[in-house]
């Protein structure tokens, strides 16, 4: 009997998920709770069954999972789904930090389970017919690779074209030279935004003297996606982007004769392979490894890798960055970025790919995450702990007595407080005095909101622009007024959720929750 597999998230991607594995008779369901597209999805699946949150499916017999769902949500459906006992193949990335992927491979060997990546690419059949060349000798002693992943636009705002483009050409050096590169070195320049990169070029050493660059940008004018290896016999190209997408074999190379550099010119060739579409082969691949979890491609050892790497390449850019905007002569560049204008007290930790901006201050004693961003004219005090992944906007103080955790977003010229009565005549100074805020996880103060102290801001909640918060903020809640009330819920995603009776799903993302004892509950 075929196995069923299910997949999480129909959209854009997730539904070629879909209409793969039913040509291969595997598809056994679709999470989508989305009420629309579910009516949508069953003209084309009939038969199918549709569950509208992970955990109905996760109760139902099915054999193993596909997530196709944004990339922040990859590491909590992904550990949802092995905690559950099944297998899953999560689309790249496996997780948005080396971290957390490697929290999932331990989760999965833990109770052996099969955990795959989805490196679409390493199924690509002209990707398999050239490492087969490599391990021929056809064209020699491996030594160089490159790629070019180029394209006009689309241009993201929360991550750079290392992040964007990149993971595919780490995951296919990785896979032709079986090897992790010794040294990383990234370079490149931010023209459309201050401090996210539109264009790198990144150089991978791995053993044996192979040398490998990565040339990514979307400002570029015409798509170019291109592979040329390099070996001491011959050469091998190919082009993803032309229409043809032959493999050629260039017989060139340099012969030494006597002594001298030989150029040796021979005739091109056609090299023919199966004309085969990767997410078949991939998926394919998939089903068959339900139950052996022993992968030679797209494992999670090499999503873990790929992920490391990428951030080698992170830490060398961002820290190149900040070597040629301040950092002392003769001192090894910093892996976060400041500002000139800026002023950082000593005994301050900051996270490696933080960019501080124009005219801040941070305290003896503050403690800053990993890729933060501080706008304007911010202030962090003395001994103030901030999580990682926090932006916040121009015109803030962060006072001590507050702690942001991780992924929270501060509006332009919002206001904390750490006193309740302060008068300049009496002044109450020490950390004993100052009465403690925290703001959870992911939460979003608007701008010009005033949070006094002595309370706690919930995960997810949404504090809009103008409010003031003058008690404990639940999780999820939406805040506005003064003194601020609660007019709704916000989804993790921030976007707020429509009028609901006991369960609502995002319009936006399609998260579930659940309305239980005056709290919002998310549905995994």
């Amino acid at each position: 009997m075929p196995a069923k597999v299910c997949v999480v998230g129909a959209g854009r991607w997730g539904v070629n998920h879909a209409r793969t594995l039913h040509e291969l008779g595997c598809l056994g369901g679709i999470v989508e709770p989305r009420t629309e597209r579910v009516q949508e999805l069953q003209r084309t699946f009939p038969e199918l069954r549709f569950y509208s949150c992970l955990e109905d499916a996760l109760a139902a017999d099915l054999d193993g999972f596909t997530v196709a769902t944004p990339a922040e949500t990859h590491h909590r459906i992904a550990r949802r789904i092995l905690e559950a006992g099944k297998p899953v193949l999560v689309e790249k990335p496996l997780a948005l930090t080396a971290a957390d992927a490697r929290h999932l491979r331990q989760l999965a060997e833990a109770r052996g389970l099969t955990l795959m990546v989805g490196h679409v690419l390493l199924f690509h059949p002209a990707v398999d017919k050239i490492k087969e060349l490599i391990q021929q000798g056809q064209i020699g002693k491996l030594q160089y690779i490159y790629s070019n992943r180029l394209n006009l636009g689309t241009v993201r705002t929360e991550e750079n074209i290392l992040w964007s483009f990149a993971p595919h050409d780490i995951a296919i050096f990785q896979h032709l030279t079986g090897a992790l590169p010794t040294e990383v070195t990234s370079r490149g320049g931010a023209f459309l935004q201050p401090g996210i990169q539109d264009s790198t070029i990144t150089v991978l050493k791995y053993p044996g003297n192979v040398v490998g660059h990565i040339f990514v940008s979307w400002l570029h004018p015409f798509k170019e996606h291109r592979l040329v290896v390099i070996g001491s016999k011959g050469m091998l190209s190919f082009e993803d982007s032309s229409k043809d997408k032959n493999i050629l074999f260039y017989e060139k190379g340099i012969d030494w004769i006597r002594g001298e550099p030989v150029c040796r010119d021979g005739p091109t060739a056609v090299i023919h392979y199966e004309r085969a579409q990767p997410l078949t082969r991939e998926l394919r691949y998939f089903i068959d490894h339900l139950r052996n979890p022993a992968l030679e491609i797209a494992s999670a050892a090499s999503a873990v890798e790929v992920l490391e790497v990428l951030e080698k390449a992170t830490r060398d850019l961002l820290g190149q960055e900040a070597g040629k905007t301040g950092c002392e002569p003769g001192q090894p560049a910093a892996d976060y970025y400041v500002h000139p204008s800026s002023y950082v007290d000593q005994n301050v930790s900051i996270g490696e790919g933080t960019r501080i901006w124009h005219f801040c201050h941070i305290q003896s004693g503050a403690r800053i995450g990993i890729r933060c961003s501080l706008g304007q004219n911010v202030n962090v005090a003395s001994n103030v702990r901030i999580g990682n992944y926090v932006k916040i906007q121009n015109n803030v103080s962060i006072y001590e007595g507050v702690e942001l955790e991780d992924y929270v977003f501060c509006g332009p010229s919002c206001v904390f407080t750490n006193i309740r009565d302060p008068r300049s005549k009496y002044p109450q100074r020490g950390s004993e005095h100052y009465i403690r805020t925290l703001v959870k996880e992911g939460a979003t103060i608007g701008a010009n909101a005033t949070i006094v102290c002595g309370h706690v801001i919930g995960r997810h909640a949404f504090i809009a622009a103008g409010a003031t918060v003058t008690k404990d903020v639940p999780d999820y809640a939406l805040m506005a007024g003064v003194p601020a009330r609660r007019i709704g819920w916000a989804c993790e995603c921030g976007q707020v959720l429509p009028g609901f009776d006991r369960r609502v799903s995002c319009p936006r993302c399609q998260r579930n929750y659940r309305l239980q004892e005056e709290r919002l509950i998310p549905d995994v």
